[in-house]
């Protein structure tokens, strides 16, 4: 089954940080729709984001347009049941993807951890954001402040392999589906950038292409990740860019996480890393969630973190992308994202106290458990 897409050229992308920015965006495009509108969204949480495209999605179905929305059914578990109702009544169609059932037994972990937003087959969001208020409402305190994510904005020829990548799996659930047919006009025209759709399920093409441009790099690969439990050859390329001379740095989330276990498990891969040259900075202000990857002037921006888990188990979607632009502005992004973490030297962490020591020896034992599951 051929999970790669051809490079496509004359697109034209756009980085939209937090949800700040990408939340008004998508809920323009929705609001101007004329044809279609497709989702497919692993995180789905009823609350004041939720509401926001629950309102623009059954006001779009209700004026004509075909709307289409494949939820995680575990990602979407904080999702009311009203909430539902409303969406189905405006004529919504929404479908869950892999709903959880005991005798399914392991074949539960499997799940659909796309992010992805189509609009009259012309535009496109990809990114790591869900549909919930984690991404854009801040709290009171400075760890329930809004997760760091990023989505890019996508027009031109590689929107017509989004969509088959959407189709395809809609299709599982209303076979023989088919769009109206799109409207031409009303967006951005083409752009220089050249874009590729890698997706992710057991082939781990996300992974392959990002340790062979790794292996390629001559400047600089710098990584930010939700997750940091890299596979060994993730791991491997890493270290031996560093001790070839290659600039490698990795942004990873700092105290600030919904799962504290994984910032313990992930640092028994610190020391090897470090003692190679790579650099590793913990973001602090809040729980850093982006996946964007850079090795000299290729970038890949999606929703894969690389780790064990998404690549055995979950359906992924990241776009490779090479465009001056977007280059400078993702070089931008990851330099301010460095200014706010604290930096980890191999000298502090020689000297980390013996509790934290067997804190991380603990979960990284049970990730390795979890990670033996078939």
């Amino acid at each position: 089954m051929q999970e790669r897409y051809h490079w496509r050229s004359d697109n034209q992308v756009e980085l939209l940080i937090d949800g700040e920015q990408f939340f008004p965006a998508m809920l323009q495009t929705i609001e101007s729709a004329r044809s279609s509108v497709l989702l497919e969204f692993y995180m789905v949480s009823s609350g004041m984001i939720a509401d926001q495209f629950i309102s623009a999605l059954t006001d779009a179905a209700m004026r004509g347009v075909e709307v289409c929305w494949l939820v995680d059914d575990f990602g979407a578990r904080g999702l009311r049941v009203s909430d539902v109702s409303a969406l189905r009544s405006a004529g919504v169609k929404l479908h869950r993807y892999n709903r959880l059932r005991i005798l399914k037994l392991q074949k539960n972990f499997a799940r659909d951890h796309r992010k992805l937003l189509l609009v009259d087959q012309q535009q496109a969001f990809i990114g790591g954001t869900g549909i919930s208020d984690e991404y854009g409402v801040d709290r009171s305190d400075a760890e329930q402040a809004a997760w760091h994510e990023v989505m890019v904005r996508v027009t031109g020829p590689v929107v017509n392999d989004l969509l088959a990548m959407f189709t395809r799996q809609w299709c599982r659930y209303e076979p023989g589906f088919s769009l109206p047919d799109a409207v031409a006009g009303g967006y951005p025209g083409t752009g220089l950038a050249k874009v590729s759709v890698v997706k992710g399920l057991q082939q781990q093409d996300i992974k392959l292409s990002f340790v062979r441009h790794v292996r390629e790099a001559q400047q600089r690969v710098w990584l930010a990740t939700a997750y940091f439990l890299p596979s060994f050859s993730v791991r491997r390329s890493l270290r031996r860019a560093a001790q070839r001379g290659v600039d490698v740095r990795i942004i990873v989330a700092g105290p600030c996480t919904d799962h504290r276990w994984i910032y313990y498990a992930s640092k028994r891969y610190y020391r090897r890393l470090l003692k190679a040259g790579v650099r590793i900075y913990e973001y602090q202000p809040s729980f850093l969630h982006t996946k964007i990857g850079i090795c000299d002037n290729w970038i890949s921006v999606g929703s894969c973190n690389l780790d064990h888990w998404n690549l055995r188990w979950n359906l992924e979607a990241n776009l490779e992308v090479v465009e001056p632009g977007l280059c400078g502005d993702v070089e931008a992004l990851l330099l301010s994202d460095m200014e706010r973490c604290q930096e980890v030297t191999y000298e502090q962490w020689q000297k980390r106290p013996l509790k934290q020591k067997a804190r991380e020896v603990l979960w990284s034992l049970i990730c390795q458990l979890l990670l033996k599951i078939r």
